[in-house]
């Protein structure tokens, strides 16, 4: 199994040039790197998992459908498409929206700091062949923005940083607007 030491990520200069740095030398860092974040929908409804109880950060939280780093010299679109199988086991097409920065503990000394290139698709839940990888996800489900926003109100813990801040800045879930 690859770790988070063996992957080397697109680092951000303060020039803007990419640079390659372990993925979780960035982390421990806060290095600005570049990452991915896909959004699948069915209708209104948001496909979200659950991380890995062993992933190095965030384990047992809820996320956004996958998300990600590009490996050094991979593209964005590559990544997301990747992922997605590494994950989720499936391949759909992706419409690339705009790219967001932020920064977040994450815990255990770990942060953060990231553009993230953003993906949505529309797809039906019900014809999906979801394969979710043990290693990488514990669980799925479908949930509408209303349901997710009361249960972020009411259990913020359940969900990893990032996911809250995604939707503290787009909290009826529009990416469609992105």
């Amino acid at each position: 199994m690859t770790t988070a030491t063996d992957i080397l990520i697109p680092g951000i200069a303060g020039d803007g040039s990419l640079f390659p740095i372990e993925k979780l030398r960035a982390h421990e860092d806060a290095v600005f790197h570049l990452a991915i974040s896909v959004f699948l929908f069915d209708g209104d409804a948001l496909l979200i998992q659950q991380r890995a109880l062993d992933k190095y950060h965030c384990g047992g939280l809820w996320a956004n459908t996958c998300c990600s780093h590009p490996n050094w010299n991979e593209t964005v679109e590559a990544c997301a498409h990747r992922r997605l199988g590494d994950e989720l086991g499936i391949s759909v097409p992706l419409e690339r929206r705009r790219t967001v920065e932020y920064s977040a503990d994450v815990g255990g000394g770990l942060h953060e700091h990231e553009r993230v290139t953003m993906f949505v698709a529309e797809v039906n839940r019900v014809t999906l062949p979801l394969a979710p990888n043990p290693d990488e996800v514990m669980a799925t489900r479908w949930v509408t923005p209303d349901a997710l926003s009361r249960e972020v109100i009411s259990h913020p813990e359940r969900f990893t940083p990032w996911f809250r801040l995604y939707l503290q800045r787009y909290p009826d879930l529009s990416f469609n607007s992105l």
